[in-house]
């Protein structure tokens, strides 16, 4: 089964390409926008206290986004994703492996505001996208809001962006995959936010000053059938020195911590250093939850692009995660179809 969805993918992103690049030629609003992506790669816990957690996942990923103009103001908008949906708890290659819908709706273009409504990614920080290196985003992505039903406003003012968003997890039949199923979402399951109604809310204010952005969010998950309410915090920031070296820092507080009596606070600090072809970046993060021994990463990557535009990367993370440390390293390759 993963071989077909892999030739499904590859055939959609390479009969499609050639169709929207006429139209981009051809027609002056450009109605139809493509890209697409696929990564190879294996990922490997070499080192670990717990000997079981030692393994190998020689894994395929991709990514297809799709932008079609129905009018001037009317965007349809979809992204399709290709991955393993299960931890390898042993070594495994290119297992697991399935499709699924990441987003998929209507943006409406209401200068200086854009709607978008449908199966969105909330706004809510950043570090989870723009920690450097290959296990950067380690920790961060554990607030990441992705595969949400609901609407986000999005209004510009001048150097800065406001995004507001109301939404609840996916529970239709897109929160399932083909392939591997993951199953379809039941909101009855009582996580926090797992509400299937529109009570949940993130707002995100973005500014850039510069060569230095900023941003502030908030964030409200509703209770589940016998959680708490979670509200938290995001503080970060990146600037640019040139255009060879970037810092990154993020801070996201979390009070009700998925859905419990906890409070949580999530740190990422990352730098990088282009040089030619290479990229180089380090990256440390610390998560500590109420009550319990705080959680330590730090990481290493080297990143090349080659004239085509592959990128070829490298990592090393040292993960101490409940008092065990892990060490992982990983390799891999984006390859590019536009």
């Amino acid at each position: 089964m993963p071989a077909i969805l892999c030739r499904i993918f590859l055939i959609a992103a390479v009969m499609l390409q050639p169709h929207f690049a006429r139209a981009d030629d051809t027609t002056a609003d450009k109605r139809f926008i493509i890209s697409a992506e696929l990564e190879l790669g294996v990922e490997a816990n070499v080192k670990a206290d717990d000997t079981d957690s030692e393994v190998r996942d020689v894994f395929l990923s991709g990514e297809l986004e799709l932008a079609f103009a129905l009018t001037e103001r009317i965007t349809l908008f979809s992204e399709l994703s290709l991955e393993s949906v299960t931890d390898a708890e042993q070594n495994r290659a290119f297992d697991d492996i399935a499709l699924f819908v990441g987003t998929l709706g209507l943006s409406f273009d209401l200068d200086p505001v854009t709607l978008s409504i449908g199966k969105i990614s909330p706004a809510f920080g950043s570090a989870w996208d723009t920690a450097p290196g290959y296990f950067g985003t380690a920790f961060a992505e554990d607030y990441e809001l992705e595969e949400m039903i609901g609407l986000s406003a999005e209004l510009e003012l001048g150097a800065a962006t406001l995004t507001l968003s109301a939404f609840y997890p996916d529970d239709t039949r897109l929160s399932d995959s083909f392939g591997t199923r993951r199953g379809r979402n039941d909101p009855r399951g009582g996580d926090v936010g797992n509400t299937g109604k529109l009570n949940n809310f993130a707002l995100q204010y973005d500014r850039e000053i510069n060569d230095t952005t900023l941003h502030f969010g908030l964030r409200h998950l509703a209770r589940g059938e016998e959680d708490n309410d979670e509200n938290a915090i995001a503080l970060g920031l990146s600037h640019n020195f040139g255009d060879e070296i970037e810092v990154i820092a993020e801070l996201a507080h979390f009070n009700g911590w998925e859905g419990s009596e906890a409070k949580a606070n999530i740190a990422t600090l990352g730098a990088s250093l282009r040089r030619g072809a290479y990229t180089w970046s380090a990256a440390v993060s610390k998560r500590g939850i109420s009550d319990t021994p705080s959680d330590h990463m730090i990481a290493l990557g080297v990143d090349y692009q080659f004239d085509n535009g592959m990128t070829l990367s490298a990592g090393y993370a040292r993960i101490r995660e409940e008092e065990e440390n892990n060490n992982l390293v990983a390799l891999s390759i984006v390859i590019p179809i536009d």
